[in-house]
């Protein structure tokens, strides 16, 4: 099982940038989908950001044009870059995997959690206003 490790999370001002990371210790198959989800303290978890094997992004309408998700394969790294964070934006961050040949069809709704099969841990963002 692939292993997740998020990174970056912190306190930041209203209008403020952050980027977070997450370490596969397995490594980032090719065919892996990764996704980076939020979950506020009270309410359900959330999908933000979506990326496939062929790099086609997919993002929740909340943070369209804010954050940026990208990958690199080389050093099984997956990003999110946050731009002009919000109150709104503080929650538990979440990086997670999926590995196409655990399922029984194709991927359909990017930021469902229930698409994924790996998590990480989990880093903390912050906004203050």
């Amino acid at each position: 099982q692939e292993r997740l490790l998020e990174s970056g999370g912190g306190s930041v001002q209203a209008g403020g940038s952050l980027s977070l990371s997450c370490s596969a210790s397995e490594g980032i198959y090719g065919d892996y989908c990764m996704g980076w989800f939020r979950q506020a303290a009270g309410a359900e978890r959330e999908g933000v950001a979506f990326i496939d094997n062929l790099g086609r992004k997919y993002y929740a309408d909340s943070v369209k044009g804010r954050f940026t998700i990208s990958q690199d394969k080389a050093t099984n790294t997956l990003y999110l870059h946050m731009n002009n964070l919000k109150p709104e934006d503080t929650a538990m961050y979440y990086c997670a995997a999926r590995r196409p040949a655990l399922f029984t069809r194709p991927l359909e709704r990017p930021l469902d959690g229930r698409e994924y099969n790996d998590w990480g841990q989990g880093t903390q963002v912050t906004v203050s206003s």
